[in-house]
């Protein structure tokens, strides 16, 4: 199994294990993601994956194991105090609020950063946000009346407006155009040019080819491989996860 290369980590997860009674959704996972790079967390429907990043953002409580951001131990802590530390995330399942404008959704993660925005300045980064994700036509519009398309970029607006140091996305492509794919690729790649980085879940798999740089493999809770993306395509035990389908990893 190949290993992330050594540098200051921004995240590690150090022997994280997540139990549900009698059910192990993690067991034993450690990775370790550096500043500046896009990781890929993939596997089988039902693998980890969204626990793996719940517990990250701290909507899940590791069993045992810690969490590590930025050298500070955040495994106690609660969601908005992660998010005022610079950990933002998207959902699966849109998390936006339908009697918002949409304007004022992308404003609350401005709010949610707390210092690392400060109040002089949110007005301007949320008309940048606008901006670069095309909403400022709509941005007076509430949000319940926007597209899939739409929606997703607004969610996007809103977790990038803060700045942080390790963005969260959950497959961010579901239902999106080509065009509309490729600027998500273009907007992850800026936002790791800032020194932030991107762990993403996604089951395109050109996406996750085409954009991430290191691979994390996870298969009945368990972490069974990770490396660069070439590396996974072809290990073997990738390959049984996906039932054997290499046309799946290319």
């Amino acid at each position: 199994m190949e290993t992330a290369t050594a540098s200051p980590a921004t995240l590690q997860l150090e022997q994280v294990s997540v139990r549900y009674g009698g059910v192990q959704a993690l067991q034993d996972v450690s990775l370790r993601i550096a500043p500046g790079r896009v990781y890929g967390l993939i596997g089988p429907n039902g693998a980890g994956k969204s626990t793996t990043i719940n517990v990250i953002a701290g909507f899940t409580q590791a069993s045992s194991g810690r969490v590590r951001f930025q050298g500070s131990d955040i495994g106690a802590w609660a969601p908005h105090q992660r998010a005022r530390a610079g950990l933002a995330r998207t959902f699966q399942n849109l998390a936006l609020f339908g009697s918002m404008t949409v304007r004022e959704n992308v404003a609350c993660g401005a709010a949610a950063a707390g210092s690392r925005c400060p109040a002089s300045a949110r007005e301007a980064l949320v008309d940048a946000e606008l901006q670069r994700f095309g909403l400022a036509a709509v941005q007076h519009e509430p949000m319940a009346v926007q597209s899939l398309g739409t929606r997703k970029r607004i969610e996007l607006a809103r977790a990038l407006v803060g700045k942080p140091a390790l963005l969260l996305l959950d497959e961010p492509a579901a239902g999106l155009s080509a065009d509309e794919i490729r600027a998500l690729s273009d907007a992850v790649r800026a936002v790791c040019r800032t020194g932030a980085s991107v762990l993403l879940i996604e089951h395109d798999m050109e996406l996750v080819m085409g954009l991430c740089e290191h691979l994390f493999v996870l298969d009945f809770g368990k972490l069974i491989a990770q490396g660069t993306p070439d590396a996974v395509r072809a290990d073997a035990a990738v390959q049984a996860a996906y039932f054997g389908a290499a046309d799946e990893l290319c």
